[in-house]
């Protein structure tokens, strides 16, 4: 089976466009050069607040967070490891060890590498409860991993008193050479303990962030990604900036805005300090409250 995004452009870049931005556009020098490390803010993560009775995210690094509601421990998109493939090292180790997060649910939004990542899903194991999308099940369970829910979108799965929902995103899919779009992508509404947030995954701005916005109304928190967007005629089609989020917080309808997917991997040409520079700016042409924007640090925890 071969999924496809609800809007245009349905699917993924052609790998003409690939080459001409990985290979040609380098030799002819007309990629942005940017260095491949910066520094980024850090603070030691409070243990005493982490896994308490009151609803909390950490941020861990890159899509990785850590929420603590309705008695779990809720792991996204999970990389601890230090490399996600040759040349992508982490600029910044993670907030906090996979030990210290010791997650009883995982959140996988899509299968590239950089959100799910092989090394850190046998370092978790088979005990903890696993949601993920259609058509990625067989990664897990080959691992002999029993508790496996496999969802499309609007789906939702019900863990004790917390319940998921798999909504829509506009991204692809693709692992291997042979497998692109055979498995489906998208994001999670979470409830649970009075509280609900949104996790975008990876995703260029579309649509489904008001209907989204629609269907799950009073979203507390929007974890959404502001890096990985440079050159624009590559990457918008698969990746937000930070004028996209603002759109995107905005179409949601949504109290907060968490910033994610940047300072952690060296992905595209952007400079890895720019996007929250660029979110500050949108912020304040857009006329939202300070207070409504949380670009946090990397270890950094905030109730929910």
């Amino acid at each position: 089976m071969r999924f496809r995004n609800l809007e245009p452009p349905y699917e993924p870049q052609s790998m003409g466009a690939v080459l001409k931005w990985a290979l040609v556009d380098r030799v002819a020098g007309r990629r942005r050069r940017a260095p491949r490390r910066a520094e980024m803010p850090r603070v030691a993560p409070d243990l005493t607040r982490i896994g308490q009775d009151a609803p909390s995210l950490t941020w861990v690094g890159h899509a990785t967070w850590l929420a603590c509601l309705a008695g779990q421990r809720v792991v996204t998109d999970p990389v601890w490891s230090t490399s996600i493939g040759p040349g992508i090292t982490r600029n910044v180790p993670p907030g906090l060890a996979l030990e210290q997060a010791a997650p009883t649910v995982v959140l996988v939004s899509h299968n590239h590498r950089d959100h799910l990542d092989a090394p850190t899903i046998e370092r978790i194991g088979g005990e903890a409860i696993y949601v993920v999308p259609q058509g990625m099940g067989r990664f897990f369970r080959k691992r002999g991993f029993a508790h496996v829910h496999e969802v499309e979108w609007w789906q939702a799965v019900t863990i004790g008193e917390l319940t998921v929902t798999f909504v829509p995103s506009q991204h692809w899919s693709q692992r291997g050479p042979l497998d692109r779009n055979e498995s489906l992508w998208g994001g999670y509404v979470v409830q649970g303990q009075g509280r609900r947030f949104y996790f975008a995954g990876d995703t260029a701005f579309f649509g489904g962030f008001r209907t989204i916005g629609e269907r799950f109304p009073g979203i507390d928190a929007a974890l959404l990604p502001i890096g990985a967007y440079d050159p624009q005629w590559f990457m918008r089609k698969q990746h937000m900036n930070p004028d996209d989020a603002v759109a995107a917080f905005r179409d949601l309808g949504a109290r907060l805005l968490c910033a994610m997917h940047w300072g952690t991997f060296k992905l595209t040409d952007e400079p890895l300090d720019e996007p929250p520079r660029l979110l500050e700016e949108a912020r304040q042409r857009e006329g939202i409250a300070a207070d409504q924007v949380w670009v946090a640090a990397i270890g950094e925890t905030r109730d929910l």
